[in-house]
């Protein structure tokens, strides 16, 4: 029996584009609190990797999980969402 790997996607939007080949990726998520029952926003920030600098601040786009690149990026922008 083989093992199919999952690959983890994210739908997120560009706040920052200023680094060579790298973008921003704010992920935006609605959680339910456990104890008020509160259903809040929760952000997250992501590095990920932009090989031709093609997107910009305010794109939505896909990012994927990938193998380290560097120390703070192991995300991949695949395409406009």
């Amino acid at each position: 029996m083989e093992m199919e790997k999952v690959i983890r996607s994210l739908v997120g939007t560009v706040v920052s584009h200023t680094r060579d080949k790298s973008v921003t990726v704010l992920i935006e998520r609605w959680v339910k609190h456990p104890l008020l029952g509160k259903v809040i926003k929760k952000f997250k920030k992501y590095h990920a990797h932009d090989e031709t600098n093609q997107y910009k601040t305010g794109d939505s786009v896909i990012i994927v999980e990938s193998k380290p690149i560097s120390k703070t990026k192991s995300w991949i922008v695949k395409s406009l969402a």
